[in-house]
């Protein structure tokens, strides 16, 4: 693709990245093929060549975002399937970050839609507030459809996912886990803002996968929001004051008893984390420091791959049906390690038709864009009962509750079924409850030959 900018505009770091991803462009069109929006909406402006397009003319003219074209990047989930498919190896990623930044510096929302970004922006990155948040849900629950028809539709989409079981208490806080047996490695597991609250079993899982394995885990008590939940809303300054202090937290780790890796078991965070090298590469002070945190940085599934084979296992034959979180299969290309580690621990696994479209859960997508969000999420979820499966898996808390927000199969963390197949409880919504450790007839000998490569 041919551009014009200027090179007082390419003295910019952001622009000239940009123009680099915009050239690489050759209109193909392949995109528009796996682009979740364009396929239910049909519009060119939905898919990501019409975005590269309105992008470019809107970064080339030097001028503020227009509603037409804030209306088209905010339908854009960022689930990055346009990237897996494109022959030309287009960055589409860092380029809608450009964008999105750009409009939130030049553009003014809608009163309304102001408010609940800023309400997002600081509630879901604090797991104390979410917390509370989340406990006062049910109250307000009962008026979600008066404001949906007032105009608070985000609002009344929040509510909808509330849980509507009780939030658990607050975990209590250990800050070092140390492993069983003979020590093996030492890892710091990023916790998560909303996994704290929404998923804190399923750090408790990875904590007692990792320990069973001989790793040390440290959950460090500062940890903050990795950021990911801001910076695709454009909030720049914030997502990158975020990824600053998780880098001089683990930077402390790294320098201090050492790490070997960073684990995250949100494969949005991991995503970003992983993202922090580009994110910061312009900063003098932190350039280097976050480019060694995205280096160590690993979803949990790649971490575990990299181990020994974990022993005997719970021969369950569960069926699993294996949603691949766009953010992990597109954003990080992580795709045959979940499976790999759930077939050696006994399950069954099936992949999902049209697996390559994204749930609609996209971190604050399900909210900002809740028709949208829906429609997905019905589309995923009727895939899935083709398959017929006893459990839904997937590596990310957002596809968790988006999915379980409409369906009755259980949906879980890869991990906690791994737990569960070498020794821990049953993973809660699964039939029959917590299980502890199993009878000799449950158990198999896993082969040595299982060992990953």
């Amino acid at each position: 693709m041919q551009t014009r900018f200027s090179l007082a505009q390419l003295a910019d770091p952001d622009t000239a990245e940009s123009n680099k991803i915009l050239r690489a462009c050759v209109h193909c069109g392949f995109c528009t093929a796996t682009c979740p929006t364009y396929v239910l909406l049909g519009d060119e402006l939905d898919s990501p060549r019409g975005r590269i397009y309105l992008i470019k003319d809107m970064l080339e003219q030097g001028r503020p975002a227009t509603a037409d074209v804030v209306k088209h990047i905010d339908r854009c989930l960022s689930c990055l399937s346009c990237m897996t498919t494109c022959p030309s190896g287009v960055h589409y990623m860092h380029l809608v970050d450009h964008a999105r930044a750009h409009i939130e510096k030049t553009y003014r929302r809608p009163w309304r839609d102001r408010l609940m970004r800023s309400l997002l922006a600081t509630v879901l990155p604090y797991p104390g507030r979410l917390r509370v948040a989340l406990t006062l849900a049910p109250l307000a629950r009962p008026f979600a459809g008066l404001l949906s028809a007032i105009g608070l539709k985000p609002l009344s989409a929040m509510l909808r996912l509330a849980p509507t079981t009780a939030i658990p208490a607050t975990p209590p806080t250990t800050r070092i886990h140390p492993a069983e047996g003979t020590r093996r490695g030492r890892v710091a597991l990023l916790q998560g803002c909303a996994n704290q609250v929404l998923g804190e079993h399923v750090n408790a899982a990875t904590i007692r996968v990792l320990n069973r394995l001989g790793i040390e885990v440290v959950t460090p008590e500062e940890e903050s929001c990795c950021g990911a939940l801001v910076h695709h809303m454009g909030r720049e300054r914030q997502s990158h004051a975020q990824a600053r202090a998780n880098i001089d937290l683990w930077m402390r780790e790294i320098e201090g008893a050492g790490l070997d890796a960073i684990v995250i078991n949100v494969s949005g965070c991991g995503t970003t984390v992983k993202d922090y090298g580009f994110m910061l590469r312009t900063d003098p002070a932190y350039a280097e420091k976050a480019a060694r945190v995205s280096s160590l940085a690993k979803d949990i599934s790649e971490y575990l791959v990299t181990l020994p084979a974990s022993g005997p296992v719970r021969q369950t034959g569960l069926t699993v049906a294996y949603h691949a979180a766009c953010s992990l299969q597109h954003g990080q290309r992580v795709i045959r390690q979940p499976k790999e580690l759930l077939t050696r621990h006994g399950f069954i696994v099936r992949d999902i038709p049209e697996g390559h479209l994204c749930c609609g859960s996209a971190g604050t997508y399900n909210i900002l864009q809740s028709d949208i969000a829906q429609t997905l999420r019905d589309r995923k979820i009727a895939n899935i009962a083709q398959l017929s499966p006893d459990v839904i898996a997937a590596g990310n808390i957002g596809c968790m509750t988006q999915i379980a927000s409409g369906t009755a199969i259980p949906v879980v963390h890869p991990v906690e079924l791994i737990d569960w197949a070498t020794g821990g409880p049953k993973p809660t919504g699964l039939s029959g409850g917590a299980q502890a450790m199993p009878g000799e007839g449950d158990l198999v000998t896993v082969a040595k030959t299982q060992a990953p490569a």
